[in-house]
């Protein structure tokens, strides 16, 4: 994944959409964790996570300004990365674990939906304390102006919520989050395949003797 995201802080128009593709995903994030709110009983935790993701997504769209004042203005397809895989990795995550949810704990209705929040949540928290630190790294090597600190400090708060939470729900819920991981580590490498497809594509039309632009 470094180097993946070396080649895009390298080029302007990628960074650009790079960071809204990470906007798309956090607000998306966001707006499922609100679809599994209960009418009557949230816990403020959880909606605590759903204000700090739509916060994410909005900072994500003002780190773009950064780049370019004029670029991807919103999530239209040409303005995402790999935006098929883009837009279907969370929902197909989040069928993958409603079917294992159904199928382990035989839940439906508002239980099946808490489940499928706290078990979705815990294994995107995890995808992104592995990609944001991965993410920095390459902007402080690369002096951008871009910063994702204050999300990565935020997503270990998530993740450390979620462990708690899940064990409460169940004492052996690591087995199962070890299985629901690996379904979404299958995800994550279609959508890495995506991504190096589109940066494959970009180059070729820019040429390869185009001037990197550092931002």
């Amino acid at each position: 994944m470094e180097k993946i995201l070396t080649k895009i802080v390298c080029h302007d128009m990628l960074h650009a959409r790079w960071l809204n593709t990470l906007s798309f995903m956090e607000n998306m994030g966001a707006r499922k964790i609100s679809a599994c709110e209960d009418s009557t009983h949230v816990s403020i935790v959880q909606l605590k996570h759903a204000a700090e993701e739509h916060r994410h997504a909005y900072y994500l769209k003002k780190q773009i300004k950064k780049i370019a004042a004029d670029i991807c203005p919103s999530y239209q397809m040409e303005e995402l990365l790999a935006a098929v895989e883009t837009r279907q990795y969370l929902k197909r995550l989040d069928n993958q674990v409603s079917r294992y949810m159904k199928k382990t704990f035989h839940l439906s209705g508002a239980e099946l939906k808490y489940a499928g929040y706290l078990f979705v949540t815990y294994v995107i928290e995890v995808r992104a304390d592995l990609l944001y630190p991965v993410y920095q790294d390459v902007l402080t090597r690369s002096c951008s102006k871009v910063m994702v600190k204050s999300i990565i400090l935020e997503e270990e708060g998530h993740l450390e919520e979620m462990i708690a939470q899940l064990s409460e729900f169940d004492v052996d819920w690591q087995r199962h989050a070890d299985r629901l991981l690996s379904m979404e580590h299958q995800l994550f490498h279609r959508w890495v395949l995506a991504l190096e497809q589109d940066i494959h594509r970009y180059e070729a039309a820019v040429g390869t003797d185009t001037k990197i632009v550092r931002t």
